[in-house]
């Protein structure tokens, strides 16, 4: 039965439709102070559920106990008395017994899970909800990877920690009953198990001490090894274009390597503690049992008291296993529940005193003092520069994201509410997530568009072909990150999105990286009609979009060295004519087609 609660819980998160809830539509206000009050926290917020859970568990583990009383009474008042009617109430109320423990066991059952469950979901609620407060400040304190394993392990390892509430409490309640029915038949035997199993778990518990070390440094490594592995998915194609994915897969590969000693020596004392706890039962109950059979051969206890003292021990290893993996369970769920509280307790960026709302009444520059850099209102700049980490600070600090003296109309981006900045200056980058769902939703999000509005968006980013080929149209449905699409159509889907929010200040980053050449001189020319009069930023070293900007911005160290045309950087700037000629021959090289790009 301990092994079923223990596959049980690892259910919780991982079979699709398996005890599904509806989010809470306000999951609380977590405790994040330290990882026991995170832990404490969970229980508290759905208390009432706790308590039926650990009713339900006390009743059923305590309920165990009965059947071993029953067949001695049904032993020694029935068989040894030859008195059939004893034998048969005896013999019905095992079988009451039985029914009822089905029962019980149901219960316990479905109210623990539920209580699991709701751990978790509560859990990803209140991580998403911080998580999406954060904003931009979040990629610069915890990787995409540690979020990917807070997921995929911690989560599931806390909500198996509430099973303690459950099963533990009634593990606790029926090792005391068990404790006062042998003192009711011999005194030693009660002493013998009172102090046996504090015993096993002593035996037990420096061996879970290492192995609960072992695991706290594997999920460290593997956490690190996982923000590895994503971050050369989320670079893969940078990674092609330099040639540097067998360099990264060689890191990762020993990385990995260097993780599989640890991993065995975990897999090492986690199975030393399964057979360790599993033989000292069964030891525990055969020295329980040969000291009973004693005191049943000298007559000191009837034939039936030992009969029940084998039942109750018997029954006893099912608690008894239960403590045992609670006390395996909690310093687990601390370990992931550090996870989350670490999360939790990362700071948004600092806001104003006196936020502002409104963008300037008149188009206005956009300026950054640390790069020189002036974006003009109303018209298409673009920026140039030989190292993207570069230019993509720039494009974030334009963005208001972290701090910054950028002013926009004179007046520092801190000024303002930092969801009215959003909605009027939009940093869009060319690997922005995709969520699931239908074409419209997934490129108008909350805001009500008009379908016409929708299109021009598509047509601009030269993606009506998109739509045209899901079946449904605007209808269609997107996988998530759009993965039923190619790379350079998810690429096109993104820059609709961005221009269908329509910002008073938008900020491209690398939108045409993933086209071929053709859709890309088709998309320059689009973007910049469609973008005409309003504030435009486009970080590219694309000639083809270059040629389409009102004015282009070189960048040279982190500092703007030179502004003017296309034209007129080609002419006068050696090192800008280098870096986007470069990007012409790249242009011009054999590469596969857009719908290939995947």
């Amino acid at each position: 039965m301990a092994r079923n609660e223990r596959r049980d819980r690892d259910d919780v998160g991982v079979r699709p439709g398996h005890a599904r809830r509806v989010p809470y539509a306000d999951p609380g206000v977590p405790d994040h102070r330290t990882p026991l009050r995170f832990l404490w926290w969970l229980t508290t917020s759905q208390w009432r559920r706790v308590l039926l859970g650990s009713l339900w568990g006390t009743a059923w583990m305590c309920l165990l106990i009965a059947p071993p009383y029953l067949m001695s009474r049904a032993i020694d008042d029935g068989l040894r008395s030859r008195d059939s009617g004893a034998l048969l109430l005896w013999t019905g109320a095992l079988l009451a017994t039985g029914a009822a423990l089905a029962v019980l066991g149901i219960l316990r059952h479905r109210t623990m899970t539920r209580v699991r469950v709701d751990a978790a979901y509560r859990t990803v609620q209140v991580v998403t909800r911080h998580v999406t407060r954060l904003g931009s400040a979040l990629p610069r304190q915890v990787s995409a990877g540690e979020l990917t394993h807070l997921q995929a392990g911690d989560i599931g390892r806390i909500a198996q920690t509430l099973t303690v509430t459950g099963p533990g409490v009634g593990a606790a309640a029926a090792y005391a009953v068990t404790a006062v029915l042998l003192l009711g038949i011999s005194p030693l035997l009660a002493l013998v198990v009172l102090l046996g199993v504090p015993a096993l778990a002593l035996t037990v518990g420096p061996l879970l001490g290492r192995l609960h070390g072992a695991e706290g440094r594997y999920r460290e490594e593997q956490g690190q090894l996982t923000a590895l592995a994503g971050d050369l998915v989320a670079g893969l194609s940078v990674l092609n274009g330099l040639g540097g994915k067998p360099v990264f897969a060689a890191r990762h590969h020993a990385r990995s390597q260097a993780l599989v000693p640890l991993g065995y020596r975990v897999a090492a004392l986690t199975s030393w503690v399964q057979a360790l706890t599993a033989c000292l039962l069964v030891l525990f109950l055969a020295v329980v049992t040969w000291i009973g059979a004693r005191m049943a051969a000298a007559g000191t206890i009837t034939v039936g008291e030992l009969v029940a003292v084998y039942g109750y021990v018997s029954a006893l290893l099912v608690p008894v296993s239960a403590l045992i993996e609670g006390a395996d369970d909690l310093p687990r769920g601390l370990v992931s529940a550090r996870r989350v509280t670490d999360i939790l307790a990362l700071a948004p960026a600092p806001g104003t005193a006196h936020p502002r709302l409104d963008p300037p009444k008149a188009p206005a520059d956009l300026y950054d003092p640390h790069s020189g850099l002036t974006v003009a209102p109303g018209r298409v700049t673009a920026l140039v520069g030989a190292r993207p980490e570069e230019t993509r600070a720039v494009a974030e600090r334009l963005a208001g994201h972290g701090a910054s003296g950028v002013t926009w109309g004179g007046t520092a981006l801190a000024a303002w509410d930092r969801d009215a900045l959003r909605r009027h200056l939009l940093l869009a980058d060319h690997d922005a997530y995709l969520f699931a769902g239908d074409l419209r939703t997934a490129l108008s999000g909350r805001t009500d568009r008009p379908d016409d509005a929708v299109r021009r968006a598509l047509d601009a980013a030269a993606a009506t072909d998109i739509a045209d080929g899901l079946p449904g149209g605007l209808d269609g449905h997107l996988d998530d990150q759009a993965r039923n699409v190619s790379g350079g159509q998810r690429q096109r889907l993104r820059l609709a999105r961005a221009l269908l929010a329509e910002p008073d200040v938008l900020l491209l980053v690398e939108p045409t990286s993933a086209l071929d050449a053709h859709t890309e001189a088709t998309v320059a020319a689009r973007l910049a009609a469609h973008r005409r009069g309003r504030t435009t930023l486009v970080v590219t070293t694309s000639p083809l979009v270059l040629a389409q900007a009102d004015e282009v911005a070189h960048l040279e160290d982190g500092k703007v060295r030179a502004t003017g045309t296309h034209g007129e950087l080609l002419a006068t700037r050696p090192a800008y004519a280098a870096l986007v000629l470069r990007g012409a021959a790249a242009e011009a090289a054999p590469r596969p087609l857009e719908g290939d790009a995947r």
